[in-house]
Order: structure tokens, then C-alpha cells, then sequence
């Protein structure tokens, strides 16, 4: 029995998620993974590949740093540069294969993935100029950033993030770990058009739940309006009861920063 051999490599990809329904693969809508199949196929004819994705991302989420694992059938890619600059000219000009690299065939997108970042991007007050919205999250009114902040720290530790998953099922991981909380004022993503004050919460941890960061978020800005309190986050993050807190994040203030991985790479 012949054994065709077969080729790892580590795609990390960047993208503004305005237009699209997310990374994975859905029929009848654009994803993230259903574009850059599509590239592959373009510029691989005939070749047989897997493409996995370190995790998900929610619909008009953006990324800077998105890992993606890329199994070949057969012989290996000549040249890693040009088969980068080959996959960018024929990909959207919202999306970018950023690097390539060779991985072991012990890798795993999704097991080696040890931690991510994220932030979420917003502004409050009068309403921002249209073209904001693919970057920015926006909240009416006035909000307490001093607040938001001392209560961002709360969410540091090992929590029941019952309340923060949106629809866990009987086996969703709840109890979960963030590394890294922190609001803070945006010096870091700028635009002709943004506000004058922007913030961000960045946000670390192993893994994360469904809609959890932009739950996080709607939390911070119902204590920012005084319409929630830090006494009552952190019993919802001890027992896992609901914070009555009916409103999300807006998706498109989320950025995937970064993506630790913990496998070497061969």
C-alpha cells in the first residue's frame, strides 16, 4: 500500500470581519475559512488539503492575528514566499496571509493554541461617524471609565462564566480562566474619523466561551451606567447567576490580537 505523504504548515491570517459571517465555513454565507478555501483551490489546482482553524470567531469580528493549519497531500510548497505573495493577490483586499511556516505533523491548531488576546474597541457619547462601525463598538450615553475599569480587574482568576457564554448547552465549559483585563484608553488604532477618545479592553486567557468577550463588555458598560454593580459581578462570576443584563456588545468592536501557540514549529 503506497502512503502519500503529506505537508504541515501554519497559515496566520489578518482580516477586518465587517463583511463576513465569521471564520468557519457556513453554506449560502461569506466566512473567512470559505475565502481562503477558495484562494487554495486558485492557486493549488488539483492538490488535496484540510484547513483548520485555531477556534472561531464570531460573524463581523476582525483579526489580526488568526492561526490556521494547513495540511497538503503530497509533495511539499517550493517556496513559502511566493506561495504567500500568490495567496494575497487573489485574496479580497480585507483579508492577508500574513505568514507561512512549516510545522510538524504533531501540530495542532487547535490543542497547541494556549492563549489568546483580544480587545474590544468602543465609544460612548454623541454618535460616531458611519465609517467607524467595522472597528468600533459604540455605546449611547455617558459611561464611568473609572469604573469600568477597577471592575475589569474582576474578572482576572479561574470564574463560573455561566453568565458570560451565550446559550451554554449541558457540555459547555463554564468554568473558565482570564490572565489579562484591563480598560484603557486607545492610543494604539486610529482613523481621521474616530471620536476624540477611544477605549479598549484587552483581554487574555486560554480559551473563550461563545460571545463571551463582548458579554464581558455589555457587563462593564451596565456598571459604567450605574445600571449594574461590581458586588453583583462578582457573585455572578462565583455561582454562575444570571446578571439580568439583556443587551451584547456590538460584534464589530472585537479584534482577535493574538494567538499564543505552544507546539514548536519543526
Amino acid at each position: 500500500m503506497i502512503q502519500i505523504q503529506k505537508q504541515y504548515y501554519i497559515l496566520r491570517l489578518s482580516f477586518l470581519g465587517f463583511r463576513f459571517q465569521g471564520w468557519q465555513q457556513q453554506p449560502g454565507t461569506k466566512s473567512v475559512e470559505g475565502m481562503v478555501l477558495k484562494t487554495l483551490n486558485f492557486v493549488l489546482p488539483g492538490r488535496s488539503f484540510k484547513l483548520l482553524g485555531a477556534g472561531r470567531t464570531d460573524a463581523r469580528v476582525s483579526a489580526l492575528d488568526f492561526v490556521s493549519q494547513l495540511i497538503l497531500k503530497g509533495s511539499p510548497l517550493k517556496d513559502l514566499d511566493v506561495f504567500r505573495d500568490e495567496i494575497n493577490k487573489n485574496l479580497p483586499a480585507d483579508l492577508k496571509l500574513m505568514s507561512v511556516s512549516s510545522v510538524s505533523k504533531d501540530f495542532n491548531a487547535i490543542r497547541d493554541s494556549i492563549s489568546k488576546t483580544y480587545r474590544y474597541y468602543f465609544s460612548f457619547g454623541p454618535k460616531p461617524h458611519p465609517f467607524c462601525a467595522p472597528f468600533l463598538g459604540y455605546f449611547p450615553g455617558i459611561l464611568d471609565i473609572k469604573r469600568m475599569k477597577k471592575a475589569a480587574g474582576v474578572f482576572v482568576g479561574t470564574h463560573n462564566f455561566q453568565s458570560f457564554i451565550a446559550q451554554p448547552g449541558p457540555a459547555s465549559q463554564v468554568i473558565r480562566t482570564i490572565t489579562r483585563c484591563e480598560l484603557s484608553l486607545n492610543e494604539i488604532l486610529s482613523a481621521s474619523f474616530f471620536p476624540e477618545k477611544t477605549y479598549y479592553l484587552e483581554v487574555s486567557g486560554p480559551g473563550f466561551g461563545r460571545n463571551q468577550v463582548r458579554l464581558m463588555v455589555a457587563a462593564l458598560v451596565a456598571i459604567g451606567r450605574d445600571e449594574f454593580h461590581e458586588e453583583s459581578l462578582k457573585r455572578a462570576l462565583l455561582s454562575g447567576e444570571s446578571t439580568g443584563i439583556k443587551h451584547i456588545a456590538p460584534a464589530s468592536g472585537l479584534h482577535l490580537i493574538e494567538i499564543q501557540m505552544g507546539s514548536p514549529f519543526k
